[in-house]
């Protein structure tokens, strides 16, 4: 079974973001795969909090990547 997990900052992506990730992660395994992969793919999109996640032994925050904070 095709599985993709993305993990992104919370609150960055809405609902239309999400299902537009999903189906064109989708389309790229069918693509590689074939038709009959589509029923058992699975796309995993996560929220991390904010400094939740890290890279290079380093802790990561929106405001150090200089993106904005979601706004509520």
């Amino acid at each position: 079974m095709p599985f993709a997990n993305y993990k992104f900052p919370e609150g960055i992506l809405d609902h239309a973001r999400k299902e537009e990730i999903i189906h064109r992660t989708t389309d790229l395994f069918v693509e590689y795969f074939g038709e009959e992969v589509r029923p058992y793919t699975m796309v995993l999109v996560e929220e991390v909090n904010d400094g939740g996640w890290g890279r290079a032994d380093e802790t990561l925050t929106l405001e150090k990547m200089g993106m904005a904070p979601p706004v509520s």
